[in-house]
């Protein structure tokens, strides 16, 4: 029986109480009197009964006020503290019974907090002794993911489901790149935890592969399996697939519990390597007719010695024309070749001093000329080949040693900007423009060592500059390489791991157990895949024209939260912003320019979160704004969803308070900022993850019982 049930059951209680005893007594004594003796008790009451009824209703009124402020005192004030207890036991553990209501109430708010303290202090002895007993176990799954995380190759691991357990940093990257069209719009392509890799490569080759493994091993040989696939992009990846095999391996047959696959995207080699066919084809073809005019010529003057001088030197043009052509044709295949060498090697990031302890070693090594630096930001990163930027520092030292013959070469580097500067410094005479013209464009070579590149090529290939400068106060003279500094892609990295702890979100080796399932109401909360949503908007009337201006997700896969994996994009709401919401949600009409509307960041967002269960907090305002847009963009979001508002009030329906501000203060869940939608969203997963346990203790465990709990709340009868 609900409190408010029992509240009305005991003001029935009361009234009868103070009515019932007199009603029987008068009722039997009216029985038991005379005809006369009634008539004269009824002059007599009927005079007096007005003011006999006026003190009986105010006795009842005193009664049922003193009987409300012990309810809430009493009843209300315990229901309070048992929810406050079951959260200490699970949700929140430094969560405490406030000390109020009456003394008997406080005492035992104070027992029930010495008792939470206690129970602490023996349950960090416990975490502590785990923690312990699995640290081996921990290190090797991080020594795993540090390794996987930093592999210069894309890496993914799968069951036999096809479904992804572990990527690498190069994998998220390659698929980011990859993306087309509007999946483009959420940050990458859909590689995450749990997602499936056929939404990324072509099903029937990876089973294929499979079945070339399982052949493989029942034959003895080396379990691997390479292919070749299309993106829907139209990029050409190459995978090579190994086994993983399950413990029960080596007892008979072995047994594959999921693989892992190698990706690499070959589409500019190939096109590379069709482009150097076509080149080696045409110069094949331009020289067989060539050499057919050349042999024809060459044989009529062997043949002919006496043959008048008219005729001879025509021959000898067409000789030489044929030649002239040959050489041209050989000249541009070489141009072809040397441009596909400059783009082969990619660019790596490299600490600058390692690039200059390295040309120094060089310089010594090949030279025996002395180096010193100067001025060194040691904690510059450049974004640079290294092998042939030391091999152009080289090739300068060795044309100024020739040249000027200088006694030593300093060294500089610095940064300004996005700019980072590598000087070789020299003291010796002036240099003019056209000697350092023709050094530039000059191939390099040192002591035997040969390149078909120039300096300009080195230069043109990090997308840098190059200039001659002369110090005159110093009598000083040197090169300064201009280059970009490698900060960008390490500042988004650093930017994403703050939402995580490093590289946990890139692997979870439970997955290996993980079934491909459909969305089933009666499957348990722990057991499904979700997306946290939060829309971010001009106004709170999706009725009356508001729009959304961003819309935030993450992802929960195995009930754990995916910091990593997310969807963040603002949108144009095609209309201008109220002035009276900025300060709130931070989103201005420059931010909000340009950017994609929701006719892009909807189809977007609906793949992001497809075969998923949604959540949301005061999800009915969200899904109105969605609904809203099903006619416009054709998307329609037909999957449960789950509200942590109305399974909060589930979970404590006696707190009187379910605003997200107040439940992330009840189960102890700390965030940097509110009103944005990613943040929003993330923490409303922290939320959903803390009330599951506490959904548990009350038999609420299946998404179909959260719903049908959800639907009996107060708070479900709000519309939008």
């Amino acid at each position: 029986m609900k409190a408010k049930h029992r509240f009305i059951f005991a003001v029935g209680v009361l009234g009868l109480l103070m009515t019932g005893p007199f009603v029987v007594t008068s009722l039997l004594v009216w029985l038991d009197m005379k005809e006369a003796e009634r008539n004269m008790l009824m002059e007599l009451l009927l005079s007096r009964l007005p003011v006999g009824t006026m003190m009986t209703l105010f006795g009842f009124v005193v009664g049922v006020i003193v009987l409300h402020k012990l309810f809430k005192q009493y009843v209300e004030g315990l229901l309070r503290m048992a929810e406050t207890l079951r959260l200490m036991l699970g949700a929140n553990r430094d969560f405490r019974v406030t000390l109020e209501g009456p003394p008997e109430v406080q005492q035992l708010a104070r027992a029930a907090n010495d008792l939470a303290q206690q129970r602490d202090a023996l349950m960090d002895d416990v975490d502590a002794q785990i923690a312990r007993a699995k640290a081996s176990v921990e290190e090797e799954k991080n020594r795993l993911a540090a390794l996987m995380s930093e592999l210069a190759q894309a890496v993914v691991v799968c069951n036999l489901d096809g479904r992804i357990l572990l990527y690498n940093n190069r994998a998220r990257l390659q698929f980011k790149a990859l993306a087309q069209g509007p999946t483009s719009v959420s940050g990458g392509a859909l590689i995450g935890l749990g997602r499936s890799i056929f939404s990324i490569l072509e099903k029937n080759q990876v089973q294929h592969a499979q079945e070339v493994i399982h052949q493989r091993l029942a034959a003895g040989k080396t379990a691997l399996s390479n292919f070749i696939t299309t993106t829907r992009g139209g990029q050409l990846l190459r995978a090579q697939m190994v086994p993983v095999l399950s413990a029960a391996a080596g007892e008979g047959e072995a047994a594959m519990s999921g693989y892992v696959l190698t990706v690499e995207n070959i589409t500019r080699s190939i096109e590379q390597e069709a482009r150097r066919d076509q080149a080696l084809h045409s110069l094949t073809e331009g020289s067989r007719s060539a050499l057919g005019s050349i042999r024809a010529a060459v044989t009529n003057l062997i043949d002919y010695p006496d043959m008048e001088l008219d005729l001879r030197e025509r021959f000898v043009k067409v000789i030489d024309d044929e030649v002239a052509r040959m050489s041209q044709r050989l000249d541009q295949t070489m141009v072809e070749f040397s441009d596909s060498m400059k783009t082969r090697w990619p660019l790596e990031d490299v600490l600058g001093i390692d690039i200059i302890a390295a040309a120094q070693r060089r310089i010594d090594e090949k030279l025996k000329l002395a180096t010193k630096t100067e001025e060194l930001d040691d904690a510059l990163w450049i974004k640079a080949d290294s092998f042939s930027l030391v091999f152009a520092l080289l090739s300068l030292a060795a044309k100024l040693q020739d040249h000027y013959e200088p006694r030593e070469l300093r060294f500089r580097l610095t940064s300004e900007g996005k700019l980072a500067y590598l000087d070789l410094i020299w003291a010796g005479a002036a240099m003019s423009s056209e000697t350092f013209y023709t050094w530039e464009m000059e191939t390099m070579h040192v002591a035997g060592e040969n390149s078909p590149l120039t300096l300009r090529d080195v230069i043109d290939r990090h997308g840098g500059e190059i200039w001659y400068q002369r110090e005159k106060a110093a009598h000083r003279a040197f090169f300064r390489f201009v280059l970009p500094v490698a900060t960008p892609e390490i500042a988004n990295e650093d930017e994403e791991r703050k939402r995580g702890s490093g590289r946990p979100e890139y692997y979870d080796f439970d997955l290996f157990n993980f079934a491909d399932k459909s969305i089933d109401l009666d499957t348990k909360l722990s057991e499904l895949t979700y997306t946290v949503f939060d829309t971010e908007t001009t106004g709170l009337e999706p009725s009356n024209g508001d729009e959304i201006i961003q819309i935030g997700a993450t992802r929960i896969v195995n009930n754990r939260l995916l910091r990593q994996e997310v969807f963040n994009q603002i949108v144009d709401p095609e209309r201008p912003l109220r002035p009276e919401g900025i300060p709130i949600h931070g989103i201005t009409e420059d931010m909000v320019r340009g950017q994609p509307n929701i006719d892009i960041v909807l189809p977007a967002f609906h793949e992001f979160c497809e075969d998923t269960v949604l959540i949301a907090h005061n999800a009915a305002f969200d899904m109105r704004f969605l609904q809203l847009k099903e006619e416009r963009t054709g998307i329609r979001f037909t999957q449960p969803v789950l509200d942590t508002l109305l399974l909060s009030a589930v979970v404590h329906p006696n707190q009187e308070s379910h605003k997200l501000d107040v439940i992330l203060e009840r189960l102890g869940i700390q965030i940097d900022k509110r009103h944005n939608a990613l943040e929003d969203a993330l923490a409303t997963a922290a939320v959903f993850l803390k009330l599951v346990p506490l959904l548990a203790d009350q038999g609420i465990v299946t998404v179909r019982q959260a719903l049908e709990a959800s639907e009996k709340t107060y708070y479900a009868r709000i519309k939008y």
